[in-house]
């Protein structure tokens, strides 16, 4: 089958860059960089001028009736002039949603999180999320939140019935009679309850080791933060949302006690930049971790649907970390007993199965 909207990109692209590019030796071949979790496709393209080689371009493929690309732009440039990373935006048709952009290259935050690990180089993790955590609080401090469609009670309810409409009846199967039901639907409005308590800043809403790239030292400057990529959906919502997406990626995990020594960290610096009134190491650690149970229930429904809806299976596999922390941190708190006993009699055998989990 042929791929017009590839075909209609490439033409646009190669004209786009043949604006910036004059005397550039076209058309240019587009290659798939990525797809992602939405309908967004990247292809990079690498120009020549005079016969040499030239920076690298992506061109995103984004469905206007799928993706807001004039959200993206606006995201795009509210972030970077909080003085984070963004990719630039060269270009934008809007109506057939297509854009060009800066390349930040291929290699991400998990990558690199990961050979640490490997290797044991708790000075390189410890690098890299002193950056990733000094990108955040420049966001925090420096984005005007007014200008964020608020993360509000409707919203973060909506997330988490995911949960139960996508992974408890859709993946597991599951029969849940009234009672069960209402206990699930009590456990959303206290979590809601304490998240909407919190102090309101600016969230990238999907802030993980996926999202954040490692730069060129040469283009970028040396000791340079993240390159931060899939900003769009950003909002003002609670300060510790983008924190615990970080600390408690789905991809990569850390020992309890090292994410509790990265968070209260960012807690100081929180405090002495005046994101955040001064408040006791306890009570900030159970915002922590009751935003990051909100979380965890979103994101097992999200993966859930993406592989059941979206046909991209590869997803499920990341359910069972998400399944970890929620049991590891939600055990902590009485308030959720009741909700933890029916996970683990009514959801957890069930999950057992489907994930093939080992705990």
């Amino acid at each position: 089958m042929t791929d017009t909207r590839r075909d209609q990109l490439s033409d646009w692209a190669n004209a786009e860059l043949g604006k910036l590019l004059p005397g550039i030796s076209a058309p240019l071949e587009l290659e798939m960089v990525s797809g992602d979790a939405s309908f967004r496709r990247y292809f990079r393209t690498k120009p020549g001028h005079d016969g040499l080689s030239t920076q690298s371009f992506i061109a995103v493929d984004a469905p206007p009736e799928n993706e807001d690309s004039r959200r993206f732009v606006s995201i795009c440039k509210l972030f970077g002039d909080a003085g984070v990373i963004t990719p630039k935006v060269f270009a934008a048709e809007y109506a057939l949603g297509f854009m060009l952009l800066d390349d930040f290259g291929d290699t991400i935050y998990l990558d690199e999180l990961l050979r640490a690990q490997q290797r044991d180089r708790m000075d390189e993790a410890d690098r890299l999320y002193g950056h990733a955590i000094d990108s955040l609080l420049s966001l925090q401090a420096n984005v005007d939140k007014g200008r964020l469609t608020p993360y509000d009670r409707n919203e973060l309810h909506r997330e988490m019935a995911l949960f139960e409409e996508w992974f408890c009846v859709k993946f597991l199967g599951l029969r849940l009679d009234d009672e069960a039901r209402e206990l699930i639907a009590e456990t959303l409005r206290y979590l809601e309850d304490q998240a909407i308590a919190q102090p309101v800043v600016a969230v990238h809403r999907d802030y993980h080791s996926r999202n954040l790239m490692i730069l060129d030292l040469q283009k970028f400057g040396a000791d340079c933060g993240p390159g931060i990529i899939d900003f769009q959906d950003a909002v003002s919502g609670a300060y510790t949302y983008d924190l615990v997406s970080l600390l408690r990626d789905c991809y990569v995990r850390w020992s309890p006690e090292q994410v509790d020594n990265w968070a209260l960290g960012y807690l100081q610096r929180a405090i002495e930049m005046g994101i955040i009134e001064p408040i006791e190491s306890r009570q900030f650690l159970q915002h922590f971790d009751l935003m990051g149970l909100q979380r965890n229930l979103k994101v097992i429904g999200i993966f859930a649907r993406l592989g059941i809806r979206d046909n991209k299976p590869r997803y499920l596999a990341d359910i069972p970390m998400v399944i970890h922390y929620f049991l590891e941190v939600s055990q902590r708190y009485r308030s959720l007993t009741p909700f933890v006993d029916w996970f683990k009699q009514a959801v957890l055998p069930v999950a057992k199965t489907k994930l093939k989990l080992d705990y």
